[in-house]
């Protein structure tokens, strides 16, 4: 008998495709009420289940176990498991048994969402039936699609963790820094983790530009400025923008495409190595690259009114990846507007307000952040906004050309219910009155 370990959104998935296979399978969660608790009752889910501190009877008559990611490798019902050498895998490795597509992965610390997404609407334009599915959105599972050509699948380290075999078509890393932490031993096995996609991929794809993995062999390579044999996709700086070159043929300028900054050159190299080695055609994969948008909230393009672009990052709930969109804006624009504040977590700003405070012209200060925030900053032009209304409003009186950005560098609790509710309202006010569709 199958066991499903963690009745969250991947447990829900696998217990809804064994019901839907006639699978029998037993179902345990170590709170006593799982917040999904509900839908499989509705769903008629838990004809064998158990809730509260794990239990060694749990793994009665048990052979195979799935396991949700957010269960970590030091809990001792997965040091059970082990003791009692019970096969244990992740819905990934369930899902690579049961695909009838070819599966391209994507995984590392940054970018990986992007990049999936990116990719998956080159193969759509390309009139591919793709899948795009994984960490990204739905559990894998509820994408098997008897008619997909290709699965495009995010892959998260705590997957791979969990995962012993998978058949993928191509599979890159786009980056790796310290992350989680406090799930793994050391840094050294976070490493590791993300590293394990590379012996499933029939075509390896490097960053060159990445150290941890410049010294890998591949098939393919793609970096900036470092031209390596193997490189079919490579940027150069020009200027105060990029060149994308496949081989020596020119394809796109970065002042073509609609995301900024460096990271999303190595996002588009990325995309284009996966989707020539599947064959899409290159002329396909830049036209959807100048169209792309980005990922919501996420330095996301929304429109440009009077010569002034808009971009919404209100994914962005620390100094760092505020820093990173202020540096990745300032690469193309001269003057920014920024949207700042909210509720400040406990870390350091200082380098943070040091860059606003010489490189960012105008700060809209909103949120429970305002008073400490306008103490510490010194843009030449500061105003206080009550409402993201009225931050958006304050932000087109003032802004003549260049670019505006909300990338709060704060939680949202104060004012929204989350960061994605947050960039709705942003959006929302910066489209109305602008003449376009809504």
């Amino acid at each position: 008998m199958k066991l499903i370990l963690g009745m969250g959104i991947t447990g829900l998935s696998v217990a809804r495709f064994f019901s839907n296979n006639n699978e029998i399978f037993r179902i345990a969660d170590s709170r006593k009420e799982p917040s999904l608790l509900k839908t499989f009752q509705k769903e008629n889910l838990l004809h064998d289940c158990y809730f509260g501190d794990w239990n060694k009877s749990i793994l009665e008559d048990i052979d195979e176990v799935i396991i949700s990611p957010g269960i970590a490798q030091s809990e001792t019902v997965v040091q059970w498991i082990r003791e009692k050498k019970i096969k244990l895998i992740s819905d990934i490795e369930l899902f690579g048994r049961n695909s009838n597509a070819p599966i391209i992965g994507i995984t590392g610390s940054n970018g990986k969402s992007t990049v999936t997404q990116l990719l998956g609407e080159m193969a759509l334009a390309s009139q591919l039936n793709a899948v795009i599915c994984g960490n990204i959105g739905k559990p894998v599972l509820e994408n098997i699609n008897d008619n997909a050509d290709l699965y495009i699948v995010e892959l998260s380290s705590y997957q791979l963790d969990y995962t012993s075999h998978l058949d993928l078509f191509a599979g890159v890393i786009t980056n790796i820094s310290p992350d989680h932490l406090d799930r793994y031993d050391n840094y050294e096995a976070y490493i590791a983790s993300k590293l394990s996609i590379y012996p499933y991929c029939k075509n390896v794809i490097i960053n060159r530009n990445e150290p941890l993995l410049k010294s890998l062999k591949g098939d393919v390579g793609f970096s900036i400025e470092k031209n390596d044999l193997n490189c079919i996709f490579l940027a150069r700086r020009s200027g105060d923008s990029y060149e994308v070159f496949h081989k020596d043929t020119l394809l796109v300028s970065s002042n073509d495409l609609l995301v900024v900054g460096k990271h999303n050159i190595e996002n588009l190299l990325a995309a284009l190595s996966l989707g020539y080695q599947f064959g899409l055609s290159i002329e396909v994969m830049i036209n959807s690259a100048k169209r792309f948008k980005g990922l919501s909230h996420r330095l996301e393009f929304i429109t440009s009114i009077n010569q002034v672009d808009f971009y919404n990052d209100s994914k962005s709930t620390n100094a760092i990846s505020t820093k990173t969109a202020i540096n990745s804006l300032l690469e193309k624009y001269s003057h920014l507007v920024l949207i700042l504040g909210g509720i400040a977590k406990k870390e350091d700003y200082s380098e943070l307000f040091g860059l606003i405070s010489d490189k960012v012209e105008t700060v809209i200060l909103i949120g429970d952040s305002t008073g400490v925030f306008s103490e510490q900053i010194a843009s030449p032009v500061m105003k206080i906004a009550r409402s993201m209304k009225e931050a958006v409003e304050i932000s087109k009186s003032l802004a003549k050309d260049g670019a505006v950005v909300l990338s709060p560098a704060c939680a949202s609790f104060d004012m929204f219910d989350d960061f994605n509710d947050r960039g709705d309202a942003f959006k929302h006010h910066v489209i109305e009155g602008s003449q376009l569709p809504s």
